[in-house]
């Protein structure tokens, strides 16, 4: 990649909002933490390690809030677009008993700490349903955490008749689903769907026949991986 092509990529990057008060208030304890121990200890071993550590924290969190702009550049139609940066850890036939009470075909996408964990839409359409269920915080990659973790669920109908859920799912570390999506509302690949904070999962629920383009294990892009066509 050359230095232009950097430069590039830089500028599409930005903090998501969601991050703004974690990252004010936290520099704001790690500044007066180590000014504490700067006025006790003075510049001996403990001040530089705490100093380090203290930096390599923050570098930490703004990365965890860091939030590209993304634009999906082909047709959309009949198209179901990563709705997160990860890895794929399911792509199989459930039965979705929360809502559809009917068979789907489920792909889901973990995230890691140093993945993007701003969620986008995977299709256009028309937002027809959006809860929230409080549960457990298991670790998100558990196959029960879909249905017995903190989760939120978007249900979307597009252009062309089909539904789609989206469903994000807190993990181990996650404490906060942000979920922007209501009900009644249009809404578009390109736009987020919701931010889930030090966590964990998106599921995406589609009609049987619905073909899938990805395979376990496979990373993925929020906003640019192709994950499913519509039939």
């Amino acid at each position: 990649m050359s230095r232009l092509q950097k430069l590039k990529k830089l500028r599409k990057i930005r903090l998501h909002r969601e991050g703004t008060g974690i990252l004010i208030v936290s520099a704001i304890a790690l500044l007066a933490l180590n000014g504490l121990v700067y006025w006790a200890c003075h510049l001996n071993l403990f001040f530089y390690v705490l100093a380090a550590i203290s930096i390599i924290l923050y570098l930490l969190m703004v990365n965890f809030f860091r939030c590209p702009i993304r634009r999906f550049e082909q047709d959309s139609e009949k198209i179901v677009v990563a709705p997160a940066d990860g890895k794929i850890v399911v792509v199989q036939e459930v039965d979705e008993q929360e809502y559809f009470h009917e068979r789907k075909l489920m792909i889901s996408i973990f995230m890691s700490v140093t993945n993007v964990h701003a969620n986008w839409y995977p299709v256009d359409g028309v937002v027809k349903h959006v809860s929230h269920q409080n549960g457990k915080f298991m670790k998100a990659w558990l196959p029960k955490a879909s249905t017995e973790n903190e989760r939120s669920t978007v249900v979307i109908e597009t252009p062309e008749g089909h539904t789609v859920m989206a469903r994000q799912i807190a993990g181990a570390v996650a404490r906060r689903i942000v979920t922007y999506a209501q009900e009644g509302e249009e809404c578009y690949i390109d736009e987020h769907m919701g931010f889930i904070k030090f966590g964990s999962r998106v599921d995406v629920y589609m009609p049987i026949g619905t073909v899938p383009c990805v395979k376990l294990g496979q990373k993925t892009t929020g906003n640019e991986t192709i994950i499913a066509k519509l039939q």
